[in-house]
């Protein structure tokens, strides 16, 4: 085909997405917020004489490639990577004042500094090869995302590859370095951008929307193109499943108390893996979350299943088996679907909608057992598979995502297999780290002004307990109409048996436990129980709720 009815072809594609999609929500907005984040870290790094540390989200460890990009930051934080660094994001031309972020570097710079970097950055890292042009050419891409996210967009290989080959664009040269890829990229955006605006179209209009367009086409260049008149030829095709609505997020984020930052991470790691497992100590809200996270992102309660492992739970019980059953009165089996079954298939019949399958305490249960050849599916989700008991292939569809608890407290409980690990993202919920950090203090202000004092009893509760796998969780105490007497009771009935059971045999440790005698340890420190403090280091701010 002609290069201009190839081109005619992909502009008519994008202008059928950009019609159809919220390209903001769907494609910039996290990645300019992350942009953002980048730049802040560039003007702490100029304005500072020493190196700096870099918190990591979803968001960036996704673009940035999860699996490599935490030991690029640690070799970032060294005297050779903070120097390497200072160079990529130094300020252009001759305003290098200490702070100065001056405008935005021309394309030649960028690519003499992607150069120069690439030439400092290890082809080794913790033992770990890091050697591929295209895999090291993402995590610099995202660094770059600091000098403007607009005009340095992320960069994958891939993907920019099968475009080209789709578009009959040259390739890049076989022996090309990580600067001449990434200009490679950025010459074919700037392209794709003048003959968008040579067929009328205004988005693209900057290289990171038209970075975004080549991601989101790419996801989907199974579908035949559509007609260059912008009608869709595959008018049969399965609409792709509705992204989060950031304003749904924002809502539930502020009802469960959670900065919106932790639950769009969530949702991002979500579309990576299709599975994520919340971790942590009882009492810490993993349940509740992720039943209120799957509602809101399957958009409907209908679309969300919850099961709970134990220990006789068994493959049958979960995919498919044989099960007792009366036929014209006569004993016999009948093959019957377990919840994974029937969840995926509610998925395929609908194909447009997000579909939730929450486990909770997955790992209570036999889970090489229970899973069985799941293992391959879970990683695979275009695949097909014979189950044990059928002769049909069965696939896991890509609209369906799985959400796990796992109680890191039960020590009876054997940690997960590394299989299974690898499959699914973990996510942390412990009362010393965000979100849940700081929680109950921020529930009792506006619910409970006057039991504010719990939270002190918590937390030195949770000092002396010093075990962060099995502290006391915030939802023992985030209870409607919690008063004194309450409190009580759920602290003589609900916590001290829990700590008994955690210190058993240790008697004079159990007895540092008692209520009264925390509360007046707490008045001795100065504390009043009926005040809250200000220095609370979880609570969120306005920028995360």
């Amino acid at each position: 085909m002609p290069a201009t009815k190839t081109w005619d072809h992909y502009i008519a594609k994008a202008k059928h997405y950009v019609d159809n999609h919220d390209l903001n929500e769907e494609e910039l907005d996290y990645k300019r917020e992350t942009g953002r984040q980048l730049q802040g870290h560039r003007e702490r790094l100029l304005a500072e004489s020493g190196p700096i540390s870099m918190r990591t989200n979803g968001s960036l460890d996704n673009l940035a490639g999860w699996r490599m990009f935490g030991k690029v930051l640690r070799w970032l934080a060294t005297d050779g990577g903070t120097a390497a660094l200072r160079e990529l994001w130094a300020p252009t031309g001759q305003s290098r004042r200490p702070g100065s972020v001056g405008s935005v570097p021309p394309v030649d710079e960028v690519v003499a500094r992607i150069h120069a970097f690439s030439q400092r950055l290890p082809t080794e890292l913790n033992g770990d090869r890091f050697s591929g042009t295209g895999t090291r050419m993402r995590p610099i891409s995202v660094l770059l995302m600091a000098l403007d996210v607009d005009q340095y967009p992320p960069f994958k290989k891939t993907e920019f590859d099968k475009t080209y080959k789709a578009l009959g664009h040259p390739l890049p040269a076989n022996d090309a370095d990580e600067a001449s890829l990434y200009e490679h990229a950025v010459r074919f955006l700037d392209r794709f951008i003048a003959e968008a605006g040579k067929r009328g179209l205004e988005i693209p209009s900057n290289r990171l929307e038209a970075q975004s367009l080549v991601w989101a086409l790419e996801k989907r260049a199974e579908s035949p193109p559509p007609e260059a008149d912008g009608r869709d030829r595959d008018v049969d095709r399965a609409p792709e499943p509705a992204a989060a609505k950031a304003a749904d997020l924002v809502a539930l984020a502020e009802r469960l108390r959670v900065p919106a930052e932790f639950l769009r991470n969530i949702d991002t790691l979500l579309l990576d893996k299709w599975q994520v497992i919340f971790q942590g100590p009882p009492g810490t809200g993993k349940t509740f979350v992720a039943r209120a996270l799957a509602k809101c992102l399957a958009g409907a309660k209908e679309r969300v299943r919850l099961v709970q492992f134990h220990p006789s739970y068994s493959y049958e019980d979960f995919v498919q088996g044989f099960r007792p059953t009366l036929r014209a009165g006569q004993p016999g089996f009948e093959l019957k679907n377990g919840p994974l079954v029937d969840v995926a298939e509610q998925a395929k019949a609908e194909p447009g909608e997000k579909h939730f399958l929450v486990i909770d305490e997955i790992n209570r249960g036999n889970l090489a057992k229970v899973f069985g050849e799941l293992y391959f599916l879970l990683e695979y989700r275009d695949a097909d598979l014979r189950l044990l008991y059928s002769d049909k292939p069965f696939i896991l569809p890509k609209n369906l995502y799985i959400i796990g608890t796992m109680n890191t407290a039960d020590r009876s409980i054997a940690l997960v297999d590394l299989a299974l690990r690898r499959r699914f993202h973990f996510v942390e919920f412990h009362p010393d780290k965000p979100p849940v950090q700081g929680l109950l203090r921020r529930w009792l202000k506006q619910e409970a002004p006057d039991m504010t004092w719990v939270a002190d009893v918590v937390d030195i509760a949770n000092v002396k307990l010093d075990d962060r796998q099995a502290a006391i969780g915030p939802s023992y105490f985030m209870k409607p109409d919690l008063d004194n007497d309450k409190m009580r009771l759920i602290w003589e009935h609900n916590v001290r048996p829990y700590v008994e059971e955690h210190l058993y045999g240790e008697h004079e440790r159990i007895a540092e436990f008692d209520l009264d005698r925390l509360r007046r340890e707490i008045d001795g420190n100065g504390t009043d129980p009926g005040e809250a403090r200000e220095d609370d280091p979880g609570a969120p701010n306005d920028a995360g709720n």
